[in-house]
């Protein structure tokens, strides 16, 4: 997609106008250890506009499987959730109708919603049906019943929900269609359908200070919050920043160190006094070496930093792995995951309590 297009999308939605909008999302619980794959082992994933979507083809089988469907937390962002449904034949349309039956307020499905988390999708909507072109990997989806009826200031959530769950599950794009009609446009404010829907829409949006918007570049960080109970899970934020020479992953890793915009409801991962030495990518594997003066050579490293650098290197890489040292020396974090190895990202993310 065009940076005019990106511009375009954002300027519909009022994300030039508001520096932060109500939206985002958060991924793995503390009460779901390991979540980070251990080195060497291989996951299935999707690549979407460049992006690693983190989320393993449904395996379809006569059991619970996990699905990982966008909600919104108390603090309106965009929340990814794995929750565990039950799935028989043709798993990835049939896991990609029942995520979005799941995120209908209200739907059969609420009483599994966690606590702090809400459906976006309206109350009443129909999920018709969902195909996806085995050539193009388009996801075709059809809604009824209310799916028209909500508020402008809510399209652009009802959007991010549906193309992220969606390409989470492979999809490379999708298609929104209404009562037996393609939509060209949201019907409520306007957001264009004219070209199937990739993570390039973002999630989350906001604009890094000073930022010129006509010669901005998007970068997707994952953040940290807590429910509630105090549980932890992350939060992918699409942030604007001034396009640089930079790879994709110095920036990722930059504005990681630079922390939340929004420091009430996000916590930063990284302190600020975090320097990057080196980040290199060779094939589907990114090598990022951190300086960090405070680290004791020897000590286990936080979880929460590093899965966070993993889910935020891949997003923004499309690399499948990751390694990570610290002042040029291997490590482990409490979890016992080795990060002098190749990573791999999640399968799925914030297996919250219900």
């Amino acid at each position: 997609m065009t940076q005019t297009r990106w511009i375009r999308r954002a300027a519909i939605c009022g994300v030039l106008v508001f520096p932060i909008l109500a939206t985002g999302c958060g991924l793995i619980s503390q009460d779901t250890k390991g979540e980070i794959d251990p080195p060497q082992q291989t996951a299935s994933t999707g690549n979407v506009d460049g992006t690693n979507t983190g989320q393993a083809v449904m395996p379809g089988q006569d059991e619970d499987s996990n699905l990982t469907v966008y909600l919104e937390d108390r603090n309106g962002y965009l929340a990814p959730v794995s929750l565990k449904a039950p799935l028989t034949q043709n798993a990835v349309e049939e896991a990609g109708k029942k995520a979005l039956e799941i995120m209908v307020d209200g739907g059969s499905f609420a009483s599994q919603l966690p606590e702090d988390f809400r459906a976006v999708l309206p109350k009443g909507t129909e999920v018709k049906s969902l195909h996806i072109d085995q050539k193009t990997q388009i996801a075709t989806v059809e809604f009824g019943g209310t799916f028209t009826d909500y508020p402008a200031t809510d399209e652009r959530t009802i959007v991010e929900a549906i193309t992220w769950t969606l390409t989470a599950m492979g999809a490379k794009g999708v298609e929104v269609w209404y009562d037996g009609a393609k939509l060209p446009e949201m019907p409520q404010g306007g957001f264009p359908l004219d070209e199937p829907l990739t993570r390039s829409v973002g999630i989350n949006l906001e604009a890094a200070d000073g930022v010129n918007y006509l010669n901005s570049t998007p970068v997707t960080l994952y953040f940290s919050s807590q429910t509630a109970n105090d549980e932890q899970y992350y939060v992918p934020v699409t942030r604007l920043i001034n396009r640089t020479d930079e790879s994709s992953a110095q920036a990722a890793m930059e504005q990681l160190i630079t922390g939340p915009l929004n420091a009430k409801n996000l916590t930063a991962v990284l302190t600020n006094d975090v320097e990057v030495n080196s980040i290199k990518q060779k094939d589907d594997t990114v090598t990022v070496d951190l300086k960090d003066q405070a680290f004791e050579t020897g000590l286990p490293a936080p979880a929460e930093m590093l899965e966070a650098i993993v889910l935020s290197i891949t997003e923004n890489t499309g690399a499948a792995q990751v390694q990570i040292t610290l002042n040029g020396q291997t490590v482990t974090d409490e979890n016992n995951v080795d990060y002098s190895k190749p990573v791999s990202r999640p399968h799925h993310v914030n297996a919250i309590k219900s």
